[in-house]
């Protein structure tokens, strides 16, 4: 609360003292990014030893059926992002902004291949932007509002699979997810995902959370370090594309013409 009240009387000051204010705090920002990204230099050397400890634990038939286990629950998660991307917002442009949703794939085409490959909905958000107010026809007003609050909380596909993978890891320790238990899962998904940052894995960080509220071990993220790059690299995409349908939506609430006539 109080860094909303401070972010918004800093924007009511006069030129002379907001400039130092903000470039104060792009420096900050500017700096925690080279920090993170520093930490994450050394991902694979966690992945590895996390993966190593597994293996060397278990026997080989233990091993090639939590290869299965994993590859379940990659394709879970590929699913239920397919499902929303391609059905859940497709109805919504249809149905409440009232605009043809095959038009507006091609249109963020450019942004979705940046998110998928930086896998970060921050990294992706001037391409989202451009693509959106030139593509889409959204008007800057809406865009320059919309997107950056969505790039910050509107995270369904991060949401989505911090879901999937705190029962997939509830299950592998033989955790009997009763209704309260699922209820409670999809509940500190949806607070944590709000609070996201928009970088590679960082959905991690929320999923130690939902463990911890569950009573699961930390350590149970190693099961599934292996394949969380990959897709991370999807649900930022989803991320991303949810964003746009928004600003879309938003847009045609406000009576905006012209959005994806062509």
């Amino acid at each position: 609360f109080f860094s909303l009240l401070y972010g918004y009387f800093m924007t009511r000051l006069s030129e002379s003292h907001s400039q130092g204010q903000f470039t104060f705090w792009n420096g900050v920002y500017h700096t925690m990014m080279k920090i993170t990204d520093f930490i994450m230099r050394f991902a694979p050397l966690g992945v590895f030893a996390l993966v190593a400890k597994v293996v060397a634990e278990i026997s080989p038939e233990q091993l090639a059926e939590l290869a299965t286990s994993l590859g379940s629950f990659a394709l879970t998660v590929l699913l239920a992002l397919a499902v929303h991307a391609l059905i859940t917002l497709p109805l919504l442009l249809k149905f409440v902004a009232r605009v043809k949703p095959t038009r507006m794939y091609p249109a963020m085409a450019p942004a979705l291949l940046t998110a998928f490959s930086t896998a970060s909905s921050s990294a992706t958000l001037p391409i989202t932007m451009d693509c959106v107010e030139k593509n889409a026809k959204v008007s800057n007003h809406t865009s320059s509002f919309v997107l950056p609050l969505g790039a910050t909380v509107n995270m369904d596909g991060t949401e989505l699979y911090e879901c999937v993978a705190a029962m997939f890891i509830a299950q592998a320790y033989g955790l009997e997810l009763s209704f309260t238990t699922q209820f409670v899962i999809v509940l500190v998904a949806l607070l944590t995902s709000i609070g996201v940052a928009g970088i590679p894995a960082a959905s991690l960080v929320a999923i130690t959370i939902i463990l911890t509220t569950i009573g699961l071990p930390l350590e149970a993220l190693g099961l599934i370090l292996a394949v969380d790059r990959i897709l991370d690299m999807f649900r930022t995409a989803v991320n991303v594309f949810s964003d746009s349908c928004g600003a879309v939506v938003i847009a045609r609430t406000e009576g905006e013409k012209g959005i994806l006539e062509s």
